[in-house]
C-alpha cells in the first residue's frame, strides 16, 4: 500500500504541519495535523481528516471546528475541448465556490473562479512555451487588480517560479525539486515591497512517498 507524508514549516509563524495520505484501492485517506495538535500534549487542535477519490470528489472534516467541506469534480466537452468543473461547498460558513478551466491545447488554458453571492470572479490565462516556461496572468474582478507568475523548468527535476501581486505589492520566489518516485521539496520566499523592512517570509515543504 502506498502512502505520502507531507511536512511544512513556516519560519515566520514558527510552526509546522504534517499530512499523511494512504491509498485504499481507488480512494485516498488523508490525515493532517499541525504543531497545535502535539504541543502541550496530544489534542484535536489542528486535526483534519479527508476522503478523496481523485478526479471525482474530496470530503474534508475539520475535527476541532466540526466543519465539513465538500468538493466535487467533473469534466465535460465544449467544442471538443475539455472543460474541468469543480464545485466546492464549506458547511460552517455556508460558502460555495465554482471553479472551471477550459483546456484549449497543451499550451493554452483559461480558468475562472467564482464564489456564489460574492460578486467576485477571478480569471486566469495559462500559456506554456515549449513545455518549459509557463506564463500565468490573472485578474481579480472585485479588486480590479492583476497578478502575474512565470515559472521555468531547470534541467529535469527543478522548477523556478516568480510571482507578483499588484494589490499588496508582494513578490514571491519559489524553488521546487522533484525527487522522482521518492517525493519532492519546495522552498518559498516572499517579500512585501511596500513594507519598509522588506523582511522576507520563508516556508519549506517536503513530500515523501513510501510503501506501508
Amino acid at each position: 500500500m502506498k502512502a505520502t507524508l507531507k511536512t511544512k514549516y513556516d519560519a515566520d509563524k514558527s510552526g509546522a504541519a504534517s499530512t499523511l495520505a494512504v491509498n485504499a484501492g481507488d480512494v485516498k485517506l488523508r490525515a493532517s495535523i499541525t504543531d497545535a495538535t502535539i504541543i502541550n500534549g496530544p489534542s484535536l487542535n489542528g486535526l483534519s481528516l479527508a476522503v478523496e477519490k481523485p478526479g471525482f470528489f474530496i470530503v474534508d472534516y475539520n475535527v476541532p471546528k466540526k466543519d465539513l467541506r465538500f468538493q466535487f469534480m467533473n469534466t465535460v466537452k465544449v467544442a471538443e475541448k475539455p472543460l474541468n468543473l469543480t464545485y466546492i461547498h464549506s458547511w460552517a460558513d455556508n460558502r460555495t465556490v465554482l471553479d472551471g478551466n477550459l483546456v484549449l491545447d497543451s499550451a493554452n488554458k483559461f480558468s475562472a473562479n467564482h464564489a456564489l453571492g460574492s460578486g467576485n470572479c477571478k480569471l486566469k490565462y495559462t500559456y506554456v512555451h515549449k513545455h518549459a516556461t509557463t506564463f500565468e496572468p490573472s485578474y481579480d474582478v472585485a479588486k480590479n487588480s492583476w497578478d502575474f507568475s512565470i515559472s521555468r523548468k531547470v534541467y529535469d527535476d527543478d522548477v523556478l517560479k516568480a510571482t507578483y501581486q499588484t494589490t499588496n505589492k508582494a513578490l514571491g520566489l519559489e524553488w521546487t525539486r522533484n525527487l522522482k518516485s521518492s517525493g519532492n521539496f519546495k522552498i518559498v520566499a516572499s517579500v512585501n515591497m511596500a513594507d519598509e523592512s522588506k523582511r522576507p517570509k520563508v516556508t519549506a515543504e517536503s513530500t515523501w512517498n513510501f510503501e506501508v
